[in-house]
């Protein structure tokens, strides 16, 4: 798996996937450039969430993590290990923090 701050990077795919699909992960994920995470973070950092359909947790790469952290709507959507494909994310989501009941995305 792969970072780009690329939005015009062909191999980005968008958005959640089908209930019962199993595409896997992406080849690769947007994230804001480091410049842009170095600014600071408006949500701690956290770098794992619990997917609530499945109960399981996913932990992501750091990245990933300071995108959230930096702006916590960037992603529409966000990856399950166990159901292996992305689901929504933010109020209606599917995900919340691990630890917490915080709505990831929110």
């Amino acid at each position: 798996m792969g970072i780009t701050d690329d939005r015009n990077d062909p191999r980005l795919t968008h958005g959640a996937d089908e209930p019962g699909s199993t595409p896997g992960m992406a080849e690769t994920y947007l994230v804001l450039s480091e410049a842009e995470r170095a600014q600071g973070f408006v949500r701690p950092l956290r770098l794992s969430y619990v997917h609530t359909v499945c109960g399981t947790v996913t932990t992501m790469g750091r990245a990933i993590a300071e995108t959230y952290a930096r702006n916590p709507s960037f992603y529409g959507a966000t990856f399950c290990v166990h159901c292996q494909n992305h689901r929504p994310v933010g109020i209606e989501g599917e995900f919340v923090w691990d630890g917490t009941d915080i709505k990831v995305g929110t």
